[in-house]
């Protein structure tokens, strides 16, 4: 039996024809960046999150450099990161020329510790960035009472978790500021690359939209160096296709992580497995459905030659990255990101999967740990 750990053609084949309709509806107007289509996408995705502000651009990675930028960060700022999070993250700050502080994570939730960010304040701290990591907020609660402890704001890399809520509010409107991706991959995927932010201050939303432009209001003045990051009016257009459809998809992908935790307990591997947990007041949404497993690589491995497509979200902790060398020689491990990094293994999740599958897996995971 196969079982892909991601099925895009399924996805598309419900909402083709749609899709078609909008790309067609893009062409024959020949307006291909930003203009209506995007317009309509950011104030879908405002409503969507409880912001009163979406700003569409280029990618998840530029949405947290246009975040960023707006904030104004530079040469001699920190901006606090996890230290096992997606590459986006932390490179976003090194490119502007400041020094991401890696910080551990929690043993279970593998998101941002808040003691452990408490301690890594310092003067020099301009911002801290908390990562929803595989669909499920960090402690925003916590997080936010050190961030206004220390004055700095919170800047959410949301980017794995649309439609996730902590609090009974919506991942994108827990911080200052808020950035989406919608890589193909994500919950919410574009057919390409796409990004948003999302923020309830009007300065700073009128401020990423400048920099998203080459910092001109006016063609040709241009009031602030900013960068390319608009987004295409075809990815804007596909999107707003696909959003009505996004719940209903996210509730799919949770009844199958539920599912996952039934059977693995009736395979007797809870204990032997760490399962992805969901604290009290945090409505997961399964981008990833990670588990924590011993011989981790044997055990992929054996689902790999069983058919079953997995993958390893992160083999390497951004502390322990080449590129970061410089910047960590100092600093204290991230001991839980380091263990994560040896044992997290992603499961097929996604809404097109049927029952049998998910019962393969499972089957496959009790064979390679027998």
């Amino acid at each position: 039996m196969k079982v892909p750990l991601l099925d895009l053609r399924a996805q598309y084949a419900p909402i083709r024809e749609d899709v078609l309709t909008a790309v067609t509806r893009v062409c024959d107007s020949q307006h291909f960046v930003l203009g209506p289509e995007v317009e309509a996408l950011e104030s879908a995705m405002a409503a969507l999150v409880g912001a009163t502000a979406a700003v569409g651009v280029s990618s998840g990675t530029d949405a947290l450099l246009a975040a960023l930028m707006a904030l104004g960060v530079g040469p001699g700022d920190e901006v606090i990161v996890p230290a096992f999070s997606f590459f986006a993250t932390a490179g976003s700050v090194a490119r502007l020329g400041a020094t991401p502080v890696f910080v551990d994570v929690e043993v279970d939730t593998l998101t941002l510790d808040p003691e452990a960010v408490r301690r890594a304040v310092t003067p020099r701290t301009r911002a801290i960035m908390p990562v929803h990591l595989y669909g499920l907020c960090a402690d925003m609660d916590a997080l936010g009472e050190v961030a206004r402890t220390a004055g700095v704001p919170l800047v959410e890399d949301a980017a794995q978790a649309i439609g996730a809520t902590c609090g009974g509010r919506a991942a994108g409107a827990l911080g200052l500021l808020a950035c989406f991706s919608f890589f193909p991959t994500k919950n919410l995927g574009g057919f390409g690359d796409g990004g948003l932010v999302t923020t309830s201050d009007p300065a700073l939303a009128a401020r990423v939209r400048l920099l998203r432009n080459h910092g001109a209001e006016q063609r040709y003045h241009h009031r602030v160096v900013g960068g390319n990051f608009r987004l295409d009016a075809l990815q804007a257009a596909v999107l707003a296709v696909k959003l009505p459809h996004l719940a209903g998809w996210n509730a799919a992908r949770r009844a199958h992580a539920h599912q996952y935790a039934r059977l693995f307990a009736d395979a007797g591997l809870v204990g032997t497995l760490a399962l992805p947990p969901e604290p009290a007041g945090r409505l997961h949404v399964y981008h990833q459905y990670v588990v924590r497993v011993p011989r981790r690589d044997h055990v992929r491995a054996h689902l790999a030659e069983r058919g079953v497509s997995t993958e390893v979200y992160y083999p390497v902790p951004l502390n322990r990255q080449e590129c970061f060398a410089t910047v960590t020689r100092d600093r204290p491990g991230c001991p839980v990101a380091e263990r994560a990094a040896g044992d997290v293994l992603a499961l097929p999740v996604h809404p097109g999967l049927a029952e049998a599958q998910l019962r393969h897996v499972v089957a496959c995971v009790a064979e390679a740990l027998s």
